[in-house]
Parts: structure tokens; C-alpha cells; sequence
């Protein structure tokens, strides 16, 4: 008598990785097929499958098949079926169709004959019949249709192979069990691990990978957890052979968890890490993996000598803003792996491939696959030097440059002359160089000088009546021509494409390389990052603002207010301020600005550092502090989760004022600014206070071409 042959269902594009798992199992005449694969064996077969398949959705049993040319065939065709065999009257059934019935415009109608048919057999037969339960059925049965053919089916699984039983909360978008472990399948996880490798998921959301991770590592049946199949309800069922395997797959579990190595899952969000502990424990894993809290800046190796598979799969648009930080986002994680990742290997899975060429690595492979109903990509990289990318535009050679390339250099040369004097005479080390000058050259270029000069390019995006190929072409002279011009190395040159920026976006990092440079600022030490954000750390467009500040300050009280990095605190306690208070509600920043104080060696006795909502800070302050001098520089616009509402500048400036008129002190002064290019005061509205506007003579020269770069204001009350 043949073997039955048996169907099992996959995820779409996986049907090969099933087979291929599935002759693993040592299991007979495996041939991927349409929608899985198939394999014929023994009825331990089929549970060994069930128990043992990371990649499968269901296994199929097929009991029959006839034709059909309408919904009457499929009830003539089920109702020759010996159900009697297989379910028993006392029980419960529900019916599964895939696949278009001809005659038949509602597929439940379909379905609906089906259980008219079991349901008729039994009454002619027995004189009762089972009922239906669509929820938890004791057998469920699945009708396949295609080219005039039927095909019925026990299923052997019962609800979805995915759904191990470790599973309890989810997170916004979770990745379904199975494909999950087809991803780490295809990653090479289980020869890295075999080797003693280490797995790590920097943004693990409730842990389902790193779950799957070491339930491959350590031998564990992905079935093992379930107290239910779809064949324990089934009267053919072998209980003597299912529990056999149980045993076998027991003690493979104890054995191979004594050989688990490190396993390891961050996420930023202590909630879903709350999750994935729970799942943890659920999995019978508790104390074998490591979950933390834990941001992306912060994600090391668990050992220094680890070395083995990151794998991810970090938003894409379907739960975040695809147009919004999700560029910066995958630029920081491509960061932190060739910082701290080197010798690794990568897998990362998105619903975006654009997203994922801001890694700055080059994927040496890539499968195409889905998750649910969207096209995604799994991108395996090799994290080693060989693979890194350079995001900034190759220089043009010297052949390839236009008189318009010349002309740029010799501006820039006009420019560095032009400067020199009044650099050296003000003790300038920092300074724009170029400002897009020359319309066809839409770059700012700035100087920054320490123990080496570097050179920070922002590039102003192009308006889209400009030929994209041609702006590459000026570009790539550009980046040619500067550092020619400013006899540097190209490996001192750092490149970004400037865009209007809403609010802190101009704040969020690009990158996780926390590389900073000491450079100098009329006598001052000050640390500027060229590559983790849009901006480096020190706004020269404000650096009168800051001497001014420094040459009022002996003996006041100064507030910084929305104080970034704190450089004007450093200028104020230069001033001899009797205190300062630095409020931020960036941990990142404070920290920046107390590496600011430090390297001017400025003792921290009277410096204050708060983070805090800047907004939410000033109510709570009223006739709680009194300051003399008062800098308030906030954002354009502010919606960051951390605040309390939002903030918009033009809208809500005058309140702001009002609010923080009220903490200075009787003859006090406050200095507002803001880069808000359109901003308008609203002098009507504060015709109470002596309001002044200084924005002219803080322009530094080097910023005279652009006049509203910033505006600037002196406010005192009255009297």
C-alpha cells in the first residue's frame, strides 16, 4: 500500500526553505510545490513535521478529490466522504476553502455546502450529527479548489503552525513565529550558532526573533509549547506515536539547552521589553536570553570577543512616518554596526529596500519575500570594511571639472583672503567660508579649526526644475575643488543634504559614531560632532550672541534656556557669571554641554544643569527663581513626545516671552532668538516691555550674504 502523501503550507516565497527544512527531518520525496511543499511518510511523518517545522503554516492530510462545475459538486463530492472515519458525531468541526468555487460569487457560500454535506451524511448514517465551531473545532477541514478540481483535506495542525503558545501581547506590527525563524533560517543562524556565535536584535519590539533564535540554537521543537494540533481531535490519530515523539523532542530540549550561547534583545522601549520577558518566560527560556532596555546608541556586543549574526527588522513606514526620521533612523543603526560590529554578520529585513541603502553597507545578498501582504527584502551583510559605503557623492577629477568648477575655487580662495584679517583680529577659528555664492553652487561651506581643520558641506536640496544629473555633476566639482582649495585631505570633509527641517529634526541623529573634535572660539574650547547630526554642535551664526552674552555676564545670574550644547553657558561662566543654569530637555545635550564646561575647565560648583520640557520648566520656576540675564533660543517648532503639546514659534512667542519675563530679575535683560527665516515680533502684543531689535549687529560678517539666518531682540520691562 503506497504512503500517503502530505501538503504543507508556507508563507508565500518560502516554499523552497520549507522543503529544504523538511528533508532535513529526514522525511521522504520532499518537492517544493505550489503555495509549500509536499512529502509522503507515515503518519509520524506528518506529526514530526507538525512538531518540528519552524517554516510551515499548516500540514495537510488530503483524503479526496473530485471534480466540481458548481457549488453541487462540492456538496456531491464531500458528501461521498467517509466522515464517519474521522470525526465522530459527539465532536465539533469547522471547513477551510481556498480558491474560487465556478458559479459561486461568495466563497462562505462554498463553505456553507461543504458543512451541509458532512452534516447530511451524519444525519442519513447516524441519525446525529456533529456541530460546527469556527473558533476551536475539534477537526478542521480544508477544501482546496483549482482548474475544476477539489481537493479535501484533514488539517493535521489545527490553527497555524506560527503560533507557537509563547505568544501572549503583541507590539504594533510583530513578526509572525514562523517567519521570523525563516529569517534567522536564511540568515545562517543555525551554522553561526552551531560555532558558538551570539545573535542580537537591536530593536527586538517583544523578542520574537531572539525567542526563534534560541529556540534554533538549542534544538527546541517550535511545537513543543502547543497544547493543541488539529489531529487530536481526529479519529485517526496515533496517540502512542505523538507521544513518542514528545519524548524524543524533551529530551533534545534538555541537551541543547545546555549548550545555548549568548542571545541578546534591546529596545528602547521598556514596555515591549516588559513583553518580550514575559514571552520569554512563556517560551521556558527565562534566564537563557537577555532582554534590556536599551537605546540604539547604547548597543554593544554582550562580550567584547563575541562575534556572530545582528539580525533586525527595524519600522518601514507601516508603523512610522516613512517620510519622517526613518532615513536617520537606519543611518544610526548602520553606525552603530560598523562601529561596534565589525566581524559580524547582518540581516535585516524591511518593507523599504530604499531605507536600507542609509546603512552605508552593501548587501552581499538579498531574498525577496513578505511579510503579510507587503513585498519586503531580507539584505545580509557582511559587517567588515570591504563592505562599507561612502554616502558622500565621488569627487569630480580634475578632467571632468567645468569653467564653473574654476570659477567656484577661485571664489573660495577670494572669500578665504577676504576673511583673513578680521579672523585673526577676532580670534576666529570657526567661520563660513561660502554661502551659496554662486547660484549653479548651492552649498554652505563651514570651517572649523582645533589642532586640524576640518571642513562641514551642507548641500541646499535642489528645487525640482533642476536637472538632478547636472546637480550631481556641480556637486561632485564641489567636493573636488574645497578641499583643493583649503589643502586638506578629503577624509576631513563631511557632506549632508540640507532640507527645511520642522522643528527638532534638525536635532536627530544621522549616525552613531560619537566622533567629536575640539575646536577653538576667541579663546574658548568647544566639541563639535560632524556626522551624528545635521548640525555639529556650535551655531556660528550665534557666535556674537554668545560674546555678547560673555561680556554682560560678570557677577548675573544667566538662564540658557533651550540651551543645545551649551556654548552659551561656557561664554557666560567665562564672563565670571555669578551662576548659570542650563536647561535642555536632550540627556544627550546636557551631557554635550558639561564636556563643553569641562574642556574649558570650568569648575561645576556654579553651573547648574536641568534636563526638562523647557515650557513645562518655566511654570513650575515662577517665584521659585529670579535671573538677571536670560538667553531663550528656542526652536521654530517643537513636537517632541517628551513636551507638553507643541511648540511654534510665530504662534506662541509672545506667550513665551510673557512667561519668561516673569524669572528675571527687576533691571534683568532677556535675549531671545530664534532662526525662524519668516518670523514677524508682535510688537503690538508686548508694547509693555522695551523690546529691541539687535538681529543686524549680531550677523556675523561671515554670514552677511544671509541676512535672516536669525533673528535677535533685547527685552527688558519697562521702568
Amino acid at each position: 500500500m503506497p504512503q500517503p502523501v502530505f501538503f504543507a503550507s508556507a508563507p508565500r516565497h518560502l516554499g523552497s526553505l520549507l522543503a529544504e527544512e523538511l528533508a532535513g527531518l529526514s522525511l521522504s520525496q520532499v518537492a517544493e510545490t505550489r503555495g509549500g511543499a509536499r512529502f509522503s511518510g507515515r503518519l509520524e511523518d506528518a506529526y514530526r513535521a507538525c512538531l518540528w517545522s519552524r517554516v510551515a503554516n499548516r500540514i495537510l492530510l488530503p483524503i479526496a478529490r473530485f471534480p466540481i462545475d458548481g457549488p453541487d459538486d462540492l456538496y456531491a463530492g464531500a458528501a461521498d466522504i467517509a466522515w464517519e472515519d474521522h470525526l465522530s458525531p459527539e465532536r465539533t468541526f469547522a471547513v477551510h476553502l481556498d480558491g474560487a468555487v465556478p458559479g459561486v460569487n461568495r466563497g462562505q457560500f462554498a463553505v456553507l455546502r461543504v458543512k451541509d454535506a458532512i452534516a447530511d451524511r451524519f444525519t442519513r448514517r447516524l441519525g446525529h450529527r456533529p456541530n460546527v465551531d469556527v473558533q476551536t473545532p475539534d477537526l478542521r477541514i480544508h477544501v482546496y479548489v483549482r482548474q475544476g478540481q477539489a481537493l479535501v483535506s484533514i488539517d493535521l495542525s489545527g490553527t497555524s503552525l506560527h503560533r507557537r503558545g509563547y505568544r501572549h501581547e503583541g507590539t504594533a506590527a510583530p513578526l509572525k513565529e514562523n517567519l521570523a525563524a525563516a529569517l534567522l533560517l536564511r540568515a545562517g543562524w543555525p551554522e553561526i550558532a552551531a560555532e558558538g556565535g551570539a545573535l542580537l536584535d537591536p530593536m527586538c519590539g517583544s523578542g520574537t526573533l531572539v525567542i526563534e533564535g534560541a529556540l534554533i540554537a538549542a534544538d527546541i521543537a517550535p511545537g513543543l509549547l502547543r497544547q493543541r494540533f488539529g489531529f487530536m481531535g481526529w479519529l485517526g490519530h496515533d496517540a502512542a506515536a505523538w507521544r513518542g515523539l514528545l519524548e524524543e523532542a524533551d529530551d533534545r530540549r534538555m541537551a541543547g539547552l545546555q549548550r545555548l550561547g549568548s542571545l541578546r534583545g534591546y529596545d528602547r522601549d521598556s514596555r515591549v521589553i516588559r513583553i518580550a520577558l514575559n514571552h520569554l518566560g512563556r517560551a521556558g527560556l527565562a534566564g537563557r536570553v537577555h532582554f534590556e532596555r536599551r537605546e540604539l546608541a547604547e548597543c554593544r556586543p554582550g562580550r567584547t570577543d563575541d562575534r556572530g549574526l545582528v539580525v533586525v527588522n527595524p519600522p518601514y513606514g507601516e508603523r512610522l512616518d516613512a517620510e519622517g526620521g526613518l532615513p536617520a533612523l537606519y543611518a544610526r543603526l548602520g553606525s552603530v554596526l560598523q562601529e561596534r560590529f565589525a566581524g559580524w554578520r547582518a540581516a535585516l529585513f524591511t518593507g523599504n529596500p530604499d531605507l536600507g541603502k542609509h546603512l552605508g553597507l552593501r548587501a552581499h545578498r538579498i531574498h525577496r519575500l513578505y511579510n503579510g501582504p507587503i513585498p519586503s527584502v531580507l539584505l545580509h551583510f557582511h559587517v567588515d570594511p570591504s563592505a562599507f559605503v561612502r554616502h558622500r557623492p565621488r569627487a569630480a577629477s580634475l578632467a571632468e571639472r567645468s569653467a564653473g568648477a574654476t570659477m567656484l575655487a577661485n571664489r573660495l580662495s577670494k572669500n578665504l583672503k577676504a576673511l583673513k584679517q578680521w579672523r585673526q583680529a577676532q580670534q576666529i577659528e570657526c567661520f563660513r567660508l561660502y554661502d551659496a555664492d554662486l547660484p549653479e553652487y548651492a552649498l554652505a561651506v563651514d570651517v572649523y579649526e582645533g589642532d586640524r581643520q576640518w571642513v562641514h558641506i551642507q548641500e541646499y536640496a535642489a528645487p525640482a526644475s533642476v536637472d538632478p544629473k547636472r546637480a550631481r555633476q556641480r556637486l561632485r566639482e564641489a567636493l573636488g575643488v574645497i578641499p583643493e582649495v583649503l589643502g586638506i585631505p578629503d577624509t576631513r570633509m563631511f557632506f549632508k543634504v540640507r532640507r527645511p527641517q520642522k522643528g527638532s529634526a534638525q536635532y536627530e541623529r544621522l549616525a552613531e559614531t560619537r566622533r567629536f573634535h575640539e575646536v577653538g572660539e576667541r579663546g574658548l574650547r568647544f566639541l563639535v560632532n560632524f556626522e551624528d547630526y545635521l548640525d555639529t554642535g556650535l551655531f556660528l551664526d550665534h557666535r556674537d550672541v554668545r560674546r555678547m552674552i560673555g561680556g554682560l555676564a560678570a557677577g548675573l545670574r544667566f538662564l540658557n534656556l533651550f540651551a543645545y550644547t551649551g556654548t552659551a553657558t561656557v561664554y557666560a561662566a567665562k564672563g565670571d557669571a555669578a551662576a548659570t543654569t542650563t536647561v535642555d530637555m536632550s540627556r544627550t545635550y546636557l551631557d554635550w554641554a558639561r564636556n563643553n564646561l569641562a574642556v574649558n575647565r570650568i569648575p561645576m560648583q556654579r553651573q547648574e544643569l536641568i534636563q526638562a520640557d523647557c515650557l513645562e520648566w518655566l511654570h513650575q520656576s515662577v517665584d521659585k527663581r529670579c535671573f538677571d540675564l536670560i538667553l531663550l533660543d528656542p526652536p521654530s517648532f517643537s513636537a517632541s513626545k517628551r513636551m507638553q503639546g507643541t511648540l511654534d514659534i510665530q504662534r506662541d512667542h509672545v506667550e513665551l516671552i510673557r512667561n519668561t519675563i516673569r524669572l528675571l530679575a527687576p533691571g534683568g535683560l532677556l535675549i531671545f532668538s530664534n532662526n525662524l527665516r519668516r518670523f514677524r515680533m508682535d510688537l503690538a502684543a508686548l508694547e509693555d516691555l522695551e523690546v529691541l531689535d539687535i538681529s543686524a549687529e549680531t550677523l556675523p560678517r561671515d554670514f552677511a550674504r544671509n541676512p535672516r539666518i536669525h533673528s535677535c531682540w533685547k527685552i527688558r520691562r519697562r521702568g
